[in-house]
């Protein structure tokens, strides 16, 4: 993080403490630069940030004041989908979304990928590199089935950070989050079981749910504080239940993190009811406060909580470096990973456990958590700029995922395709329902750069919703 953004971040955290009231006027340039022994320039360009956060207004000849507050959109309300095992939908539209990836010509704003241009990584292309020249042998060989002990010794060591006491053989590597769910839902699913969600759930979830021919039901969830206890209860009371998928910690795509003592509830539901908990910590790394939260998998006693994480999210995707900590289901986990993949590409793994041994990763995750969160600032002022009134927006505690939940005439399915000829892609919200629920909402990728050009876009994005407002028909048109 610069220094100018340093600058502008202490003034936004004294501005939301209320040590600076609205209209009320900042130091000068001059004096905030001897206050923090930094130059004029930096002062001047943290104003310019903070100016663009509409934080701050200029005035001529008399500074820089407080921005008068504006009403903050409302938090979603708790969702309200259809509480019935269904069979998965929306295939085509996530194909749609993931044939994108590669064309360079698309604006991603509908996937989820990490920044990977920070020079914190730089580190992690060393030690690629060295283990490419000095370790021929080990890359070029048959990786054993669990994956390499010196990077499950690592994850072990970080494990330790959200509370989960495991060892380098309580962990099974796998390529990325996506193959570790895969493989614990194998290991314990069947085709025609039943499987509970979050509701809204992310999109690759619901397909893997789809591909192994498994029912969804969607629990209604609070935005602020995840799966509603009482709802799932009474799913587990009417429906044969076999699991619960949880995303608890920065939660893909609403952003909470959920309560310790609602984690615990849903851990004692788990065991009164005997299924299995898959808890996906993705983006548990890259919560706002430090430490961590504590994951579910730190409370369980009796191995019935699959934990799948990677380095996807906080570090980059083409890594395609994941594990489980299948608990009581290790066995079974280990024979379906032989039957789905097999071993793993021992290079990437080897110096995924350097960058993390030689702490590279914890400075890196600090960088990125920053950048983030200014990043989610940035982009929730352009919503309450450029997005009509009426909106509801999530809070998001952690990760770089906004949920935009937009007045209920406008069909966010019919306002992507339009987007799509302008080579800008977005994620409707029915995407992340299994019924295809929450067409009138979207979700954001905040770890774009906060760019002119990303900006611009926000405007069009804007624009195009309020098009559809006010000429919904024409969308439907579009549609067709």
């Amino acid at each position: 993080m610069t220094r100018y953004q340093h600058l502008a971040n202490l003034i936004a955290e004294r501005i939301e403490q209320g040590l600076y009231r609205p209209g009320e006027k900042l130091p000068s340039v001059r004096a905030l630069s001897q206050e923090h022994g930094v130059s004029i320039s930096t002062v001047q360009q943290a104003y310019q940030q903070l100016e663009t956060l509409q934080l701050i207004v200029p005035r001529p000849r008399s500074g820089y004041f407080i921005a008068p507050r504006h009403a903050q959109p409302p938090v979603p309300a708790m969702t309200r989908p259809v509480q019935r095992p269904v069979d998965v939908t929306q295939w085509e539209q996530v194909r749609t979304l993931l044939d994108a990836r590669h064309d360079k010509t698309i604006i991603p704003f509908g996937g989820g990928a990490p920044d990977v241009d920070q020079p914190s990584l730089k580190p992690l292309w060393r030690e690629m590199s060295r283990v490419i020249q000095h370790c021929p042998q080990d890359i070029l060989s048959y990786d054993s089935l669990q994956g390499r002990r010196e990077l499950r010794e690592q994850i072990a060591r970080l494990m330790l950070d959200g509370g989960s006491a495991v060892t380098a053989e309580d962990i099974v590597i796998t390529s990325g989050c996506h193959a570790a769910l895969s493989i614990a839902l194998l290991a314990v699913c069947e085709p025609g079981d039943i499987v509970a969600v979050e509701s809204p759930c992310y999109y690759g979830t619901m397909q893997l749910l789809r591909g192994f021919n498994i029912k969804a039901i969607e629990i209604p969830t609070d935005p602020q504080s995840g799966i509603s206890v009482e709802a799932l209860e009474l799913a587990l009371e009417q429906w044969p239940v076999k699991g619960v998928i949880l995303v608890p910690n920065c939660n893909n795509p609403l952003g909470f993190i959920m309560p310790e003592a609602r984690k615990r509830q849903v851990l004692a539901l788990a065991q009164r009811y005997d299924i299995a908990l898959f808890e996906d910590d993705i983006y548990g790394e890259l919560a706002n406060d430090y430490p961590r939260p504590r994951t579910i998998h730190s409370f369980d006693i009796d191995g019935r909580v699959l934990l799948c994480s990677s380095f996807t999210k906080t570090v980059a995707p083409g890594l395609r470096v994941g594990w489980v900590a299948p608990g009581r289901y290790r066995d079974r986990v280990l024979h379906m990973k032989y039957a789905a993949s097999a071993t793993n590409v021992p290079a990437t793994q080897l110096a995924v456990a350097a960058f993390v041994r030689e702490g590279h990763y914890h400075r890196h995750l600090r960088r990125m958590r920053q950048i983030y969160q200014a990043n989610m600032e940035t982009y929730t002022c352009w919503v309450r700029q450029y997005f009509p009134c009426g909106i509801c927006l999530t809070r998001p505690q952690g990760g770089y995922m906004l949920w935009i939940e937009l007045p209920e005439q406008v069909d966010m399915v019919c306002v992507a395709l339009q987007l799509r000829r302008l080579n800008i892609q977005v994620a409707p919200g029915s995407l992340f329902s299994a019924a295809g629920k929450y067409r009138n909402c979207l979700r954001i990728n905040c770890a774009l750069p906060t760019s002119e050009q990303n900006r611009r876009i926000m405007q069009q994005l804007g624009e195009a919703i309020y098009i559809a407002m006010d000429e919904p028909a024409a969308g439907e048109v579009v549609q067709g």
